[in-house]
C-alpha cells in the first residue's frame, strides 16, 4: 500500500438494508447504499472518489471476509515543471511563470 493510497470498504448493513461504503478519506466517513445494484454503485462511487489516487475497494460479507477486491489506478500526473535555459524562462503546466516586479 502507497502512502497516498485511499482504503474502502463495502460491507452489510447490520439492519439487512443495504450496503456501507466505508472509508476515512469520504467527507462523513460512510456512505450507505440500498438500491438493487447497491456494491455495484458503491464500488463506482469509490473509484469516482479516487480518481487521481490509487484505491483498494474490498467487499466483505456478512461474516466479516473479503469476497472482493478491486485495485483503482488512479491517474494523477502531478504538476509539471520545466525550464527553458536558452531564454532563463521557466514554465509550470506549459505556461510561462509570471516573473517577480
Amino acid at each position: 500500500m502507497t502512502e497516498f493510497q485511499h482504503v474502502y470498504e463495502v460491507r452489510p448493513r447490520k439492519d439487512h438494508r443495504g450496503f456501507d461504503l466505508i472509508s476515512d478519506v469520504l467527507p462523513f466517513g460512510r456512505v450507505w447504499y440500498a438500491e438493487p445494484n447497491a456494491v455495484g454503485n458503491a464500488i463506482s462511487y469509490a473509484k469516482f472518489f479516487s480518481r487521481s489516487r490509487d484505491a483498494v475497494i474490498r467487499v466483505y460479507d456478512e461474516v466479516g471476509g473479503v469476497i472482493e477486491t478491486h485495485k483503482h489506478k488512479g491517474d494523477f500526473k502531478g504538476r509539471e515543471f520545466a525550464f527553458a535555459p536558452e531564454n532563463g524562462a521557466a514554465a509550470i503546466n506549459g505556461r510561462p511563470r509570471s516573473s517577480p516586479p
